[in-house]
């Protein structure tokens, strides 16, 4: 760890108060010492990144680019403060001085560089590059706005500019000594030159794209990697020709261009010009990022060939897989090379992490728009699919199905994750469920090509921001029981496993647990103005919303119980708090109007005296890193509901897990290996599996309106939502949701993410958590447990893993002071 100088410290931010602000620490706002103490952070930080670069110099080592369309960071003062081990000493400077360091991170934006679990999983990776030592860079876009900053009106989601950027960023540094040209549209040209073809792309619009670094500090080690977010710039700023002419509209034209390109994070794409941007977005950071990529190799290598030797390009989903044309095109039309051996170079380069199973989310672009905007790398495209094709023909003889399947380009469509995996030399899924169904299903014909690429790399969390730094009663509680390993090998706690048969040891935890959840209950009653009791059960549903994930089930659930509280008013029933947080899509409607009824089910039951208080709903508006730090730290119940065979892997659920939240699940994604590590006896599993989810699609005999008809409980909550129970002045609100579930629409089936097939499921397997909450002492064990298996969740584990199996990358080691 480094030694910090207290008084070199609190000098520092007393030079940035003077530069920055004119001000002593006597005249400071909290703001500005947040500014200030980043300044001075910094200031520790900088030696390592320089020593880190030297060192990568030095070493000529093999990098790893991580091309992500998200990194959904977090707050960066406490987690680079806690990674430098430098706590105490900024602490206690900052108390000398009248301020509290926890009300200082609080000043902090989240960086609106991600949405959900793709983005975090990002950010958790950088973490455990940086700290297991390994040479990195992710790449991405420096959204100005982000998605969306969340707000709830009248129950609604309110999408509103998330201006994080409006006081300045201090831990980011702008490098246009790196900028480069990314060109849009135009036409391509065919000389022949020299006995050769060459192809020049004319008539095209331009951006300067400048890069923004972040530094990634390693824990304890001095080693600190980069993320590089692209921002996009004009060429010519303005145009005085066209203005004088009165073209005003021209005259800005290529500032508009590079300003809607990085405006905001998955435009709403609804409509053509929102895919068009989407493109732009997706093409724009990976051309930039592999420009400068090739650009840093050749500086200290000669033989481009080498490549492969020096840097892997990992394609985190399909949203960056233009990179595989577009390093074709930068060794074909920059360097002159042949086809066979950009080919050869690109297939040993380039690396594809799937993220879903669904088909439907699968990226796929219309060919018109893609040719259109990328004319050369539409033209290497097509010639890479030419190329497979007759690869699927010799290995498949007059199977026209299988060719018409596989095909890059079909339909009309660009298929993204089918470029990925020809061009790919390795294509992971990111838990084993996910990976077989991937195999054996969705991608089972490529499988059956490539079943060399095909390999499982389940996610993983960082400890250090979701245990250590979210969480510092339990955090410091673990190190004291079993010491402070864990920090960095998780494995280290199933030293507590003997605690959880320790009554002492259960009730320390139980204590702690308390005063989180008491933690979160005034962060509730600061921001909906709901009273919850931190005695009920914390049951938290926080996710991106989406209708696999079904957050729908779990509201129509709370409207059951309710109906059965109403009717039985004596029954025993323990407290409970529903917890929401979720953002959805500005063009996903039905994921809106669930926001809605979530919030208008809320309305009527927190209300409503006759419940006395035993259910309270909580929607958390604009759910992001820095509360759902609090959430992780004082659930009681983790619901990870999806449909079985629909979630990739998950990393809330691992999350929680670590904060010692009992899973209440279904066998998907990573929640199958979970129940593995910590046993079936201490989660609550219900409903179909992967395996009958796919018969019922596959067979189509699913009928929802039979369960409708032969319950009765089921069809009262559903009558509900369209006959004013919970919208009084609008009877008809919730018809989409009642539709959805009843009737096919769209060539969608009813109900085809089976909520009302796994209502019964997941109703006994709520009333069996609650009554096990009654037993306080079978709860704590079960709950320490669950922290005690959560070793194999780290995403220091998932990416020791990626370095051995995909990108043979090597430790670099940063001498200590």
């Amino acid at each position: 760890m480094r030694k910090i100088s207290k008084e070199a410290f609190r000098a520092n931010i007393e030079e940035a108060l003077k530069v920055k602000f004119r001000r002593r620490i006597d005249e400071a706002t909290p703001q500005m010492i947040y500014h200030a103490v980043a300044y001075a952070v910094n200031a520790l930080i900088a030696d390592d990144w320089m020593e880190t670069q030297e060192e990568l110099r030095k070493e000529n080592a093999k990098r790893v680019y991580y091309l992500s369309m998200e990194f959904l960071m977090g707050r960066a003062l406490g987690n680079n403060i806690l990674n430098l081990g430098a706590q105490k000493e900024i602490r206690e400077v900052l108390d000398e001085i009248g301020f509290d360091l926890n009300s200082i991170e609080d000043k902090e934006p989240d960086p609106a560089l991600g949405n959900g679990g793709l983005g975090r999983l990002a950010a958790c990776f950088l973490d455990s590059l940086a700290t297991l030592g390994y040479p990195a860079y992710g790449c991405g876009i420096r959204y100005r706005y982000g998605m969306f900053r969340q707000k709830i009106v009248d129950g609604y989601q309110v999408e509103a500019p998330d201006d994080w950027l409006k006081d300045g960023y201090p831990f980011e540094l702008r490098r246009p000594e790196y900028a480069v040209e990314v060109r849009f549209g135009g036409y391509v040209n065919t000389e022949w030159v020299g006995g050769k073809s060459i192809f020049v792309h004319e008539g095209y619009q331009a951006v300067r794209a400048v890069p923004y670094d972040m530094p990634i500090v390693g824990y304890g080690n001095h080693v600190v990697d980069t993320l590089r977010i692209w921002d996009a710039e004009p060429l010519a700023k303005f145009n005085l020709e066209a203005f004088d002419r009165g073209d005003y509209v021209g005259a800005v034209e290529q500032q508009d261009l590079a300003k809607n390109l990085v405006e905001v994070l998955y435009p709403n794409d609804n409509h053509y010009a929102g895919k068009e941007l989407r493109l732009k977005q997706q093409y724009f950071f990976v051309s930039a990022s592999l420009q400068t990529a090739v650009k840093k190799f050749k500086e200290h290598n000669d033989d481009i060939h080498r490549l492969p030797d020096k840097a892997v390009f990992q394609m985190n989903d399909t949203h960056p897989t233009v990179a595989v044309a577009e390093l074709m095109r930068i060794l074909l039309d920059d360097e002159g090379l042949g086809w066979d051996e950009a080919w050869e170079i690109t297939s040993h380069c380039c690396a594809y992490t799937n993220h879903t199973i669904m088909n439907e989310a699968l990226e796929k672009w219309p060919l018109e728009l893609f040719a259109r905007l990328l004319p050369r790398v539409y033209q290497i495209v097509e010639e890479i699919n030419r190329r497979f094709l007759l690869q699927v023909m010799q290995k498949f003889p007059g199977d026209m199905d299988k060719v018409r399947k596989m095909a890059i380009i079909n339909d009309g469509q660009v298929k993204m994750a089918h470029l990925a995996i020809v061009a790919g030399f390795s294509v992971n899924g990111v838990a084993r469920l996910h990976t077989e169904i991937l195999k054996n299903q969705e991608l089972h014909d490529f499988y059956e090509m490539f079943p060399e690429k095909f390999n499982n790399k389940t996610n993983g969390i960082t400890q250090r921001r979701f245990l250590l730094h979210a969480n510092p009663l339990l955090a410091d509680w673990c190190t004291k029981k079993v010491g402070d390993g864990w920090i960095t090998d998780l494995s280290k706690l199933k030293g507590l496993i003997p605690y959880a048969d320790d009554p002492a040891a259960r009730e320390e935890f139980l204590k702690i647990k308390y005063e989180n959840k008491v933690r979160l209950a005034e962060y509730i009653r600061k921001h909906n103005g709901i009273e919850v009791d931190p005695n009920s059960i914390f049951d938290v549903q926080v996710k991106r919303l989406h209708e696999y994930k079904r957050q729908l089930l779990n509201i129509l659930n709370v409207i059951y119980l309710y109906n059965q509280l109403k009717d039985n008013p004596e029954m025993e029933f323990v407290p409970r708090t529903f917890i929401f947080g979720a953002k959805a899509a500005a063009g996903y409607a039905i994921a809106k109007e669930t926001i809605k009824l979530i919030n208008s089910v809320a309305d009527i039951v927190n209300n409503d005296p006759a419940i006395a208080g035993r259910i309270r709903v909580v929607f958390i508006e604009d759910y992001r890193v820095s509360n759902a730090e609090l959430l992780f730290a004082a659930a009681d119940i983790s619901e990870q509901i999806s449909t079985a065979s629909k979630e990739a892997s998950g990393t809330g659920n691992m999350k929680f897990m670590l904060n010692g939240a009992l899973t209440l699940g279904t066998m998907d994604g990573a929640n199958v290996e979970i129940v593995e590590e910590v046993g079936s006896e201490n989660a609550f599993i219900f409903g179909l599996s992967a395996q009958e989810v796919i018969e019922l699609e596959h067979n189509g005999s699913y009928d929802p309106k039979l369960i409708f008809n032969d319950n009765a409980d089921i069809r009262r909550v559903l009558m509900q939502l369209i006959n004013g129970t919970f919208s009084p002045r609008n009877p008809e609100q919730f018809r989409r949701i009642y539709n959805s579930l009843l009737s096919s629409n769209g060539g969608n089936p009813a109900d085809r993410f089976f909520i009302l097939k796994d209502f019964r499921s997941y109703d006994q397997a709520r009333r069996f958590a609650a009554e096990k909450y009654k037993d306080r002492d079978w709860w704590a064990r079960a709950a320490i447990l669950n922290i005690a298996h959560s070793g194999k969740f780290s995403s220091d584990r998932t990416i020791e893993e990626y370095v051995q199996d995909i990108w043979h990358l090597k430790k670099l080691e940063i001498p200590c002071e």
